[in-house]
Protein backbone atom coordinates (compact mmCIF):
# COMPACT_ATOMS: atom_id res chain seq x y z
CA UNK A 1 0.00 0.00 0.00
CA UNK A 2 1.45 3.52 -1.37
CA UNK A 3 0.52 6.17 1.21
CA UNK A 4 0.83 10.25 0.29
CA UNK A 5 0.07 13.10 2.39
CA UNK A 6 -0.81 16.38 1.14
CA UNK A 7 -0.99 19.84 2.69
CA UNK A 8 -3.01 22.55 1.33
CA UNK A 9 -3.84 26.72 2.81
CA UNK A 10 -5.82 29.11 1.53
CA UNK A 11 -6.99 32.96 2.50
CA UNK A 12 -9.13 35.41 0.95
CA UNK A 13 -10.46 38.77 2.64
CA UNK A 14 -13.75 39.98 3.62
CA UNK A 15 -16.09 42.18 0.82
CA UNK A 16 -19.42 43.07 1.12
CA UNK A 17 -22.64 42.15 -1.37
CA UNK A 18 -20.59 38.57 -1.25
CA UNK A 19 -22.06 35.37 0.26
CA UNK A 20 -19.61 33.19 3.05
CA UNK A 21 -19.13 29.89 1.69
CA UNK A 22 -17.17 27.78 4.32
CA UNK A 23 -17.04 23.87 3.39
CA UNK A 24 -19.49 24.08 0.93
CA UNK A 25 -22.02 25.50 3.29
CA UNK A 26 -23.63 29.27 2.78
CA UNK A 27 -23.08 30.96 6.30
CA UNK A 28 -25.68 33.75 7.34
CA UNK A 29 -23.40 36.81 8.22
CA UNK A 30 -23.07 40.72 6.87
CA UNK A 31 -19.76 39.74 4.37
CA UNK A 32 -18.09 36.89 2.08
CA UNK A 33 -15.24 36.35 0.77
CA UNK A 34 -13.54 37.86 -1.85
CA UNK A 35 -12.67 35.57 -5.20
CA UNK A 36 -12.82 34.41 -8.30
CA UNK A 37 -14.66 31.79 -7.52
CA UNK A 38 -17.13 31.78 -4.66
CA UNK A 39 -13.64 32.13 -2.46
CA UNK A 40 -14.42 28.76 0.01
CA UNK A 41 -11.12 29.00 1.99
CA UNK A 42 -11.71 25.40 3.31
CA UNK A 43 -13.02 23.71 -0.07
CA UNK A 44 -9.61 25.66 -1.91
CA UNK A 45 -7.48 24.27 0.80
CA UNK A 46 -8.38 20.71 0.62
CA UNK A 47 -8.44 20.53 -3.20
CA UNK A 48 -4.86 22.14 -2.87
CA UNK A 49 -3.78 19.13 -0.35
CA UNK A 50 -5.75 16.33 -2.69
CA UNK A 51 -3.65 17.70 -5.56
CA UNK A 52 -0.34 17.92 -3.87
CA UNK A 53 -0.36 14.88 -2.32
CA UNK A 54 -0.91 13.29 -5.70
CA UNK A 55 2.00 15.19 -7.07
CA UNK A 56 -0.13 17.60 -8.72
CA UNK A 57 -0.05 21.12 -9.47
CA UNK A 58 -2.29 23.83 -7.32
CA UNK A 59 -5.63 24.34 -8.29
CA UNK A 60 -4.63 27.60 -9.87
CA UNK A 61 -3.51 25.47 -13.07
CA UNK A 62 -6.88 23.60 -13.40
CA UNK A 63 -9.37 26.50 -12.58
CA UNK A 64 -7.56 30.23 -12.91
CA UNK A 65 -8.91 33.52 -11.93
CA UNK A 66 -7.85 34.47 -15.71
CA UNK A 67 -10.69 31.74 -17.36
CA UNK A 68 -14.51 33.46 -17.29
CA UNK A 69 -15.52 29.88 -17.47
CA UNK A 70 -14.77 29.82 -13.58
CA UNK A 71 -16.06 33.25 -12.54
CA UNK A 72 -18.26 32.28 -9.36
CA UNK A 73 -17.69 28.90 -9.63
CA UNK A 74 -19.29 26.75 -6.60
CA UNK A 75 -15.67 25.42 -4.89
CA UNK A 76 -18.10 21.99 -4.65
CA UNK A 77 -17.52 21.65 -8.23
CA UNK A 78 -13.90 22.56 -8.22
CA UNK A 79 -13.45 19.60 -5.64
CA UNK A 80 -15.54 17.35 -7.58
CA UNK A 81 -13.36 17.82 -10.52
CA UNK A 82 -10.33 17.31 -7.99
CA UNK A 83 -11.90 14.05 -6.57
CA UNK A 84 -12.41 12.85 -10.24
CA UNK A 85 -8.52 13.48 -11.39
CA UNK A 86 -8.01 11.66 -7.64
CA UNK A 87 -10.29 8.65 -8.73
CA UNK A 88 -8.69 8.69 -12.22
CA UNK A 89 -4.86 8.39 -10.38
CA UNK A 90 -5.96 4.91 -8.57
CA UNK A 91 -6.07 7.37 -5.01
CA UNK A 92 -8.57 7.07 -2.10
CA UNK A 93 -8.90 9.53 0.54
CA UNK A 94 -8.04 8.27 3.81
CA UNK A 95 -8.66 11.01 5.84
CA UNK A 96 -9.32 15.02 5.87
CA UNK A 97 -8.15 17.02 8.42
CA UNK A 98 -9.13 20.63 8.68
CA UNK A 99 -8.56 24.17 10.30
CA UNK A 100 -10.21 27.54 9.59
CA UNK A 101 -8.82 30.56 11.21
CA UNK A 102 -11.44 33.14 10.88
CA UNK A 103 -12.68 35.77 13.89
CA UNK A 104 -16.22 35.79 13.01
CA UNK A 105 -18.62 34.16 12.86
CA UNK A 106 -18.31 31.42 15.06
CA UNK A 107 -19.04 28.48 12.83
CA UNK A 108 -19.42 25.72 15.53
CA UNK A 109 -23.24 24.95 14.17
CA UNK A 110 -22.68 24.63 10.57
CA UNK A 111 -19.17 21.85 11.22
CA UNK A 112 -21.11 18.93 11.35
CA UNK A 113 -22.90 19.64 7.51
CA UNK A 114 -19.23 20.86 6.32
CA UNK A 115 -18.12 17.04 7.09
CA UNK A 116 -21.38 15.94 5.59
CA UNK A 117 -20.73 17.80 2.26
CA UNK A 118 -16.43 17.21 2.26
CA UNK A 119 -17.46 13.57 3.35
CA UNK A 120 -20.20 12.74 -0.01
CA UNK A 121 -18.01 14.38 -2.51
CA UNK A 122 -14.85 12.54 -1.53
CA UNK A 123 -17.13 9.50 -1.41
CA UNK A 124 -15.71 8.80 2.35
CA UNK A 125 -17.40 8.41 5.94
CA UNK A 126 -18.13 11.88 7.72
CA UNK A 127 -15.70 9.95 10.60
CA UNK A 128 -12.91 10.53 8.30
CA UNK A 129 -13.07 14.46 7.69
CA UNK A 130 -12.18 16.83 10.80
CA UNK A 131 -13.41 20.36 10.63
CA UNK A 132 -11.98 22.66 13.51
CA UNK A 133 -11.96 26.13 13.90
CA UNK A 134 -10.20 28.77 15.90
CA UNK A 135 -9.40 32.25 16.11
CA UNK A 136 -6.50 34.88 15.24
CA UNK A 137 -6.70 36.60 18.84
CA UNK A 138 -6.69 39.72 17.32
CA UNK A 139 -3.61 39.95 15.07
CA UNK A 140 -3.18 40.45 11.83
CA UNK A 141 -5.81 40.43 8.96
CA UNK A 142 -7.53 37.05 10.16
CA UNK A 143 -7.54 38.68 14.01
CA UNK A 144 -9.03 41.75 12.54
CA UNK A 145 -11.89 39.96 10.72
CA UNK A 146 -10.31 41.19 7.97
CA UNK A 147 -10.16 37.67 6.12
CA UNK A 148 -10.53 34.10 6.75
CA UNK A 149 -8.12 31.33 5.91
CA UNK A 150 -7.39 26.98 5.96
CA UNK A 151 -5.30 24.98 6.36
CA UNK A 152 -5.83 21.11 4.84
CA UNK A 153 -4.12 18.08 5.25
CA UNK A 154 -4.75 14.82 3.31
CA UNK A 155 -4.08 11.39 3.43
CA UNK A 156 -4.38 9.40 0.50
CA UNK A 157 -3.85 5.71 -0.61
CA UNK A 158 -2.93 4.12 -3.85
CA UNK A 159 -6.04 1.45 -5.10
CA UNK A 160 -4.26 -0.14 -7.67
Amino acid sequence: MAYRIGIGYDIHRFAPNRKLILGGVHIPFSRGLLGHSDADVILHAVCDALLGAMGEDDIGKYFPDSNRRYKDISSSVILKKVASILRGKSYKVVNVDVMLLLERPKISFFKPEMKVNIAKILKITQDAVSVKATSHEGVGAIGKGQAAAAYAVVLIEKIK
